[in-house]
């Protein structure tokens, strides 16, 4: 039992996948559903939801993951505190055997950080100048995760659900050490990347 005056912890990010996965596999969750009475967790709950499609093995997994991993990074760049989505993404979400199947996947190292994340430096996620720094490292892996850059859908997409957890546990400390990964990924990919400008020109014409 939590101490007197003392706020009882919040669920956690497994305890969140089970309560979504409760139901009939074949049944889509929107995101009203996905986000409801998180609060500000709701950011990484979009972004844990967000990087499902990285870690399909299809050569367009990344393009569909970065995009949404982008709106949710600019939404943190300039300080909101509740997510936003169009509302013809907002009504259509995935289905829970794919969410299952991504919790499958990703369960036996969400078990391993659970023992050791919990809340705490929360100024680094609560801070409006944290907020930002979070929201452009996130633009920028969103960004590098849409290009078709090889054999980086899994790195990045790991990268993303690093933030997400930090997000959702509300542990700041993770926060740090995402960070650090971040601009360690982003400085080395423009370090070996030769052809990383080249790419962005023809994704930003094709795309626009």
């Amino acid at each position: 039992m939590p101490e007197p005056g003392t706020r009882p912890r919040e669920a956690g990010t497994r305890a969140i996948l089970d309560a979504l996965l409760d139901g009939d596999p074949a049944q889509s969750l929107d995101f009203d559903d996905l986000l409801d009475g998180l609060g500000r967790r709701a950011f990484g709950m979009l972004l844990f939801v967000a990087a499902l499609p990285a870690f399909i093995p299809i050569p367009i997994g990344g393009a569909l993951s970065g995009p949404l991993i982008m709106l949710v990074a600019a939404q943190l760049l300039v300080g909101m505190v509740h997510p936003w989505l169009p509302g013809f993404i907002a009504r259509r979400g995935p289905k829970r055997q794919a969410l299952a199947r991504f919790e499958r996947m990703v369960d036996p190292w969400l078990a391993r950080l659970e023992r050791i994340v919990r809340p705490r430096l929360t100024a680094v996620l609560d801070h409006p100048l944290a907020t930002a720094f979070t929201g452009l490292l996130l633009l920028l892996l969103g960004l590098l995760l849409a290009l078709p850059i090889p054999l980086t859908n899994y790195v990045f997409g790991g990268l993303i659900l690093l933030y997400a957890l930090a997000l959702l546990e509300r542990d700041g400390a993770l926060m740090l050490a995402a960070w650090g990964l971040g601009i360690v990924a982003l400085v080395t990919t423009g370090a070996l990347s030769g052809g990383l400008i080249t790419a962005l020109q023809a994704w930003v014409e094709t795309t626009f």
